[in-house]
């Protein structure tokens, strides 16, 4: 308990700070004393819920100490307790269920830390960004002229594209099943998840733990034969999940045919529900990210699940 409120304090002193810290070349202003301790609270318990948009309100310190940090550290607390709960079921066999600091240290270092860098490299040899450097304005292809409040008009020929260190983020956004996000637009954003190949990468980092830890459950307790029966029983749940879930996708609303809606598949359009659907990603794609986040209580999402 006191080690979780040392981590929520940092948590949130960091972000109500970030005004005054380093790594923050857009000067984005502290957070709200509410948003900071609710963003500290849901970080810190691995449930990270975001309300508020990461590109528009911290800078790369509050996203690296603040947050990522508390990525490893609440992901490490939940691999720690599922290991303790397994030394458990063997307690026939041994007189402890370990120690919690042992492996709230060695998690970290040996498991997520390895596998983070390698995820990272994956995601940036795809095109996810990872730098240091201010938001860029780039030129559109086209200017566009609006009218503002006081009838004047304005002509916009540029785009401000956010940067920041992204991919490594990303990789223990989905190796520790956390799901708080760097830009608001989650894994659907083209610089967190460029591309199918990432796309995949990114189910593979959420599922790649929890299924570890079926063979550990099986070997620690001497009978790896169990360990296989729970991860077959995940499977088979898993598939099912992915059939009903891309099926009922590809099939479109039925409610459309009445409205004279072509929603099936031809040589011009994909067919299926396409709505709220990235189309890199396609149906196929987002209903097996749909169903991945889930199956592993991650909050991350490449569509919208509405």
């Amino acid at each position: 308990m006191n080690a979780w409120m040392i981590w929520l304090a940092a948590a949130s002193t960091l972000l109500r700070l970030q005004g005054m810290l380093p790594a923050n070349p857009q000067a984005m202003s502290a957070m709200s004393p509410d948003a900071a301790f609710n963003t500290a609270i849901s970080f810190v318990t691995n449930t990270n819920w975001q309300n508020y948009g990461g590109e528009s309100t911290l800078g790369y310190l509050a996203q690296m100490l603040g947050l990522t940090v508390q990525n490893f550290l609440s992901a490490a607390t939940g691999i720690a307790v599922v290991m303790a709960l397994i030394r458990g079921f063997k307690r026939h066999s041994a007189q402890t269920i370990g120690n919690f600091w042992v492996d709230l240290t060695r998690t970290p270092l040996y498991i997520l830390a390895s596998l983070a860098v390698v995820f990272a490299l994956v995601f940036v040899s795809q095109g996810a960004i990872q730098n240091f450097q201010p938001y860029q304005d780039v030129p559109t292809l086209q200017t566009t002229t609006y009218q503002t409040a006081d009838k004047q008009t304005v002509a916009v020929d540029k785009q401000k594209l956010p940067m920041g260190p992204v991919a490594s983020q990303e990789a223990i956004k989905m190796l520790g099943t956390n799901g708080g996000d760097f830009f608001n637009g989650n894994s659907a954003h083209p610089y967190e998840n460029p591309t199918p190949l990432s796309n995949l990468a990114q189910m593979l980092a959420m599922l790649i733990i929890p299924t570890a830890l079926c063979v550990v459950f099986g070997r620690t307790i001497g009978d790896k034969r169990q360990g296989y029966a729970v991860l077959a029983a995940m499977t088979i749940a898993f598939a099912a999940a992915c059939i009903g879930e891309i099926s009922a996708e590809q099939a479109g609303n039925p409610l459309f045919a009445s409205l004279h809606v072509d929603t099936q598949v031809s040589a011009l359009q994909a067919g299926g529900n396409m709505e709220g659907k990235e189309t890199r990603f396609g149906i196929a794609q987002s209903g097996l990210f749909t169903v991945a986040t889930t199956a592993a209580s991650c909050g991350a999402v490449n569509t919208m699940h509405d």
